[in-house]
C-alpha cells in the first residue's frame, strides 16, 4: 500500500491574472509560499503530485524539503504572462513536480496495460474523468460530506471536486480524503492510499 497525494499550489500569476481571491487572503506572495511549502514538508504520503509550481515555489520547496526525497519536474512549455498587474514572482516558471520517499526514475514509455495511479488536477468530476478515461481506470472516490478539492461561491455553475487519484491495473484507491488548507491556493489537496 502507498499512500498518495495531490495538489494544484496555484502559481501566482494565474491569480493576478483572474483577481482570485486569494490575492485579498495573501498579498504577500513570499508569505503565501511560506505556507505552501510548509504544507508540503509535513505532507507524510510517499508520492505527492504538485500542479502550477512557480519557479519560487520550487525553490522553496528544494530548500525546505527533507533529505530523501526524489524530486523529478517537467517545465510546462509555456512561462504565465502577467496581464493585469506586475507579479510578486521572480521566476515565473510553471513546473509538475512529482517527490517521492526514497529513489526514484523517469519511465520514457507508457506503463501499457500494467498498474498506474494518475493523480491531478483534472478541471472535471469525477463522473467526466471516470467516463474519459474509460472503464480499465477507476476514480477514486471521496467520502460523502467530503470538502471541496476547487472550493467556489456557492452556487458556482463549476463542480467543486476536480481533483483526483485514478487507479488501473488491478490497483484500488481507498481512503480518500481532502485535507483544508485555509485558502493558501485554490485547491485543497487530497490524498488516497493505493495498492
Amino acid at each position: 500500500m502507498t499512500a498518495v497525494a495531490t495538489w494544484n499550489v496555484l502559481h501566482r500569476v494565474h491569480a493576478e491574472n483572474h483577481a482570485g481571491e486569494m490575492l485579498d487572503r495573501w498579498p504577500a506572495e513570499a508569505d503565501r509560499i511560506t505556507g505552501v511549502t510548509a504544507e508540503i514538508v509535513a505532507m507524510t504520503e510517499q508520492v505527492i503530485a504538485l500542479q502550477e509550481v512557480s519557479g519560487d515555489q520550487l525553490a522553496a520547496l528544494r530548500a525546505a524539503l527533507p533529505g530523501g526525497r526524489t524530486t523529478h519536474l517537467l517545465r510546462y512549455p509555456r512561462t504565465p504572462e502577467p496581464r493585469r498587474i506586475p507579479t510578486q514572482l521572480d521566476d515565473r516558471a510553471e513546473h509538475l513536480v512529482l517527490l517521492l520517499d526514497g529513489p526514484g526514475e523517469v519511465v520514457a514509455e507508457a506503463a501499457g496495460d500494467g498498474p498506474a495511479v494518475l493523480l491531478g488536477d483534472f478541471n472535471a468530476d469525477r463522473t467526466v474523468v471516470a467516463a474519459g478515461l474509460g472503464p480499465d481506470c477507476t476514480v477514486t472516490a471521496l467520502p460523502a460530506g467530503a470538502g471541496p478539492t476547487r472550493p467556489r461561491e456557492p452556487g458556482a455553475p463549476k463542480s467543486q471536486w476536480i481533483d483526483h487519484v485514478v487507479v488501473r491495473g488491478g490497483l484500488a484507491g481507498r481512503d480518500a480524503a481532502v485535507r483544508d488548507v485555509h485558502g493558501l491556493s485554490d485547491h485543497n489537496p487530497v490524498r488516497a492510499v493505493v495498492g
